[in-house]
């Protein structure tokens, strides 16, 4: 259970208090949901453009079929809305090679380039909060899809504040279910040793608060960067912020 020393006081819940966080990363912490965007919006244009498929990728599309979701099921996702259907292929496929993992692949080559040209910035409203848990002495674990969660929070400066991260790569090395599952937000409870029902889950994405929701957990924070904080608030999200900074008391 959390004690008064170490649990967290959110202003928008005057009746409790909660012992973790269980923070997704990219569009969370750090901005890199925008990257990962033109990753996505570039890797599926080129691959429309060279087979005449239809409807032409959009913005739409991002937050319908892949946010939040492991990088294979976001391409399965997206084909499937066009009635396409590839070979699975396998993780050493080639970026850009004519499967779902090739695919897949091709994004993430696009996201590490990026990653490495030009760094990344936290949301200073994210930094606060951190530091505010920090300060209270509140256990702070990632839970991201990606597979590049290490190097983002390295590039990031924050690292250092997270000694738990359950990432894209731990879920599929333990056959952990991805989000919207709840699978991945209760390995990392249990890895900081915190109940389900004390932790906070704080999300951007649909399937991400779709997860929280699908645990048992004390609390599912929305973040609305772009998905619609009635759209969070319909999924699961009990709170919806539009910036970190609004859950330090």
């Amino acid at each position: 259970m959390t004690t008064t020393e170490t649990a967290w006081a959110i202003p928008q819940v005057s009746d409790r208090r909660f012992g973790a966080a269980l923070f997704d990363l990219d569009g969370v912490l750090t901005p890199t949901a925008e990257v990962h965007m033109a990753a996505w919006k570039r890797m599926f244009t080129d691959y429309f453009t060279a087979h005449a498929v239809t409807p032409a990728y959009t913005d739409d599309d991002y937050f319908a079929y892949v946010d939040g979701k492991p990088r294979y099921d976001g391409v399965r996702a997206c084909l499937a809305s066009r009635g396409i259907t590839l070979p699975e292929g396998d993780p050493t496929d080639a970026g850009g090679t004519a499967t779902v993992c090739g695919l897949g692949n091709a994004k993430n080559d696009m996201f590490a380039s990026v990653l490495r040209e030009d760094g990344i910035a936290p949301y200073p409203g994210s930094v606060a909060l951190i530091d505010h848990l920090n300060a209270a002495g509140v256990p702070m674990a990632v839970v991201s899809s990606s597979r590049n969660a290490p190097e983002v929070l390295a590039a990031a400066g924050l690292d250092h504040h997270f000694d738990v991260v359950v990432d894209g790569a731990v879920a599929a090395r333990d056959k952990i279910p991805g989000k919207p599952a709840p699978d991945t937000y209760q390995r990392a409870a249990e890895l900081l040793g915190v109940p389900q029902a004390d932790a906070v889950v704080v999300e951007d994405a649909i399937s991400g608060v779709q997860a929280g929701a699908a645990g048992d957990f004390g609390l599912v924070v929305g973040v609305d960067r772009g998905a619609g904080a009635d759209a969070l608030a319909r999924h699961g999200a009990d709170v919806v912020v539009a910036d970190l900074a609004e859950l330090v008391a």
